[in-house]
């Protein structure tokens, strides 16, 4: 087959490419630039948990080099503190002044409001530039992406086979590929070419941005500072720590109006930082900006044989969400996706469930967003129906910067097309069907003990017996006892090879629980004991139905993906060493 043509190379189009290649899926990555980045430390990104983890699996070996995990979370209120948050490992809660191993909130709202439990994960804060320059090195060292830059695409033509798409440049020509994937931005040339409505809503926030190098009190602690006591404070004021010293302060601007002068905000950075210190320390001024927040959702993800992601299928960014989350999501969603098609000629409700999936969970983010800005930015509203306690509307913020809840937290799937009908033999685990898998340390077959999330983005679903007492015992041992030769049996009579995991435990579940787990880390369904016939029939529903049986003719309004009959789609596709021609850029002279 083709390649998968990827237009457009930031961070999202880099992260999709190299997520196919890891799956034996050669790309043609099309960029508009010139394929160098500008070095801006005023545009950084915060990448949660998930989508850290995701860009380490793909080659950038080190993405911490360039950023910095937060070590903190504090929100403060006027001239009092009003939440301080310790992040990371190794910690038990939050912390109040003086207090360790809770969450508190203090303030003059009354009592506060003490919470116990584990402390959230860390986000990393990263200068988009540094993150974009790091995959843009392991996409150099990855021998199935062909960087193409100077390619502007003009022309998109599809039919029952493929995408062929026209570029000007200094190589103008057509190319071929087997799916196309837009990933070009918020002025998506792809998506204007497949005539997709993209509405929303037009500068929801703006914020007068400054990268400054400077000793601030909180050392490598994140910083939301609402109604600060000092004059030019605005409504809201952050700092984000990143390494060497140097920060990000964002101020939260009337939506419009008020030019942001070069005077006006050097006064804002002297008063801000004098408020802090209580008196200006001294600070190297590095980069400014003014950064405008819009919230726009494309009709659609998906017509025929080419996809949107990333910023040309959605904006988001109001109250501390980050739209680069959600598109490095849509990069992992869409690849193990692709690459099944892509290997097994098939998969029409598997490619339509990526838009049934990630287009509704970011509709449920923009929608928690929007519910939201009237209570925490004023003008009526929700606001005068909730209870306009600092404490809920301190929650809120945090829950948007720190990825969780309805604004952050990663999305579950648990209405997806492709989630298997409740069986009898469905157990109850920790982790509902449909959310991301806990990331529990895991031994494979030959004995490597990891992370789960290591064993992530390999194209191929993960089967997980849950056996405790196998760390001591002699792996010879267990792999010919109990129940384990019956479940290599079931795992290897599954419509696409699996690979078998064992753990020790995992939350909420019992000895010889056996977890499906989706290429990208959510959970299919959870079983007690080994049950071959669920067990096979969960994993056709995970992967869209059983190779080669998910074809079908595109509707009359263009939509759905390559038709086929059973007999093309049960044709065997070529191994990854028979897919690596000379030719595989697909380029038509």
């Amino acid at each position: 087959m083709d390649p998968v043509i990827v237009v457009g190379a930031g961070p999202v189009g880099l992260t999709l490419s190299l997520a196919l290649a890891a799956q034996g899926v050669p790309c043609v990555l099309l960029d508009e630039g010139p394929g160098t980045e500008e070095v801006r430390l005023a545009r950084t990104v915060v990448l949660r948990e998930d989508t850290a983890d995701l860009v380490g699996r793909l080659g950038v070996v080190h993405p911490e080099k360039d950023g910095l995990r937060w070590s903190g979370w504090r929100s403060m209120r006027r001239k009092q503190l009003v939440r301080d948050v310790p992040l990371g490992p190794g910690h038990d809660g939050s912390r109040d002044a003086g207090t360790s191993g809770d969450v508190r909130d203090v303030g003059d709202f009354g009592d506060a409001d003490v919470r116990s439990g584990p402390s959230p994960s860390a986000p990393l804060h990263i200068p988009q530039h540094a993150l974009a320059s790091a995959l843009r090195a392991a996409v150099a060292a990855a021998p199935l992406v062909e960087l193409v830059p100077l390619s502007r695409v003009d022309t998109l033509e599809q039919d029952r086979d493929g995408v062929t798409v026209h570029t000007k440049g200094p190589g103008t020509t057509w190319w071929r590929g087997s799916y196309l994937v837009g990933c070009d931005g918020a002025r998506s040339t792809v998506r204007k070419l497949l005539d997709i409505r993209f509405p929303g809503r037009t500068a929801v926030e703006r914020h007068a941005v400054a990268a400054l190098r400077a000793e601030l009190p909180w050392p490598g602690e994140a910083v939301l500072h609402r109604q600060p006591p000092w004059r030019g404070g605005g409504a809201e004021v952050s700092a984000r720590p990143l390494p060497d010293g140097v920060w990000r302060l964002d101020w939260l601007l009337p939506p419009r109006g008020e030019l942001v002068t070069p005077e006006a905000l050097i006064a804002r950075i002297r008063d801000t930082l004098a408020g802090w210190c209580g008196e200006t320390p001294p600070y190297e001024l590095l980069d400014t900006g003014v950064h405008t927040l819009h919230h726009r959702l494309a009709r659609r993800w998906r017509v025929q044989r080419a996809f949107l992601a990333g910023d040309a299928a959605h904006l988001l960014g109001a109250l501390g969400t980050q739209g680069l989350d959600e598109g490095i999501r849509d990069a992992e969603n869409l690849a193990w996706k692709l690459a099944h098609a892509w290997h097994h000629r098939g998969g029409d409700l598997l490619l339509d469930s990526y838009q049934a999936e990630r287009r509704a969970a970011v509709a449920a983010r923009l929608r928690a967003a929007d519910q939201s800005l009237p209570i925490l930015r004023g003008g009526g509203g929700l606001r005068t129906l909730v209870p306009g306690t600092v404490r809920g509307h301190d929650t809120l913020l945090a829950d948007g910067h720190l990825g969780r809840g309805a604004l952050g937290a990663p999305p579950s799937y648990s209405h997806s097309p492709l989630a298997p009908p409740h069986a009898e033999a469905h157990t109850t685990v920790g982790t509902p069907p449909g959310a991301p898998v806990a990331d529990v340390r895991v031994t494979a077959p030959d004995g490597t003990a990891v992370r789960l999330r290591e064993r992530l983005g390999q194209g191929h679903p993960l089967v997980i017996l849950v056996a405790p007492g196998t760390g001591v015992w002699d792996r010879r041992h267990w792999l010919t006892a109990g129940i384990m030769p019956r479940l290599v049996e079931a795992v290897e009579a599954l419509p696409s090879p699996a690979e078998l995991l064992v753990t020790e435990s995992y939350p909420g579940a019992s000895a010889h629980t056996v977890l499906l787990v989706r290429p990208d880390g959510h959970l299919v369904a959870a079983f007690a004991g080994v049950r071959p016939a669920e067990l096979l029939a969960a994993a056709r529903a995970a992967l869209g139905g059983t190779p080669g049986a998910g074809g079908g003719e595109s509707d009359e309004n263009g939509e759905g993906g390559e038709g086929g009959d059973g007999e093309r789609g049960a044709a065997r596709a070529p191994g990854p060493r028979e897919r690596v021609h000379a030719d595989r850029s697909a380029r038509i002279n």
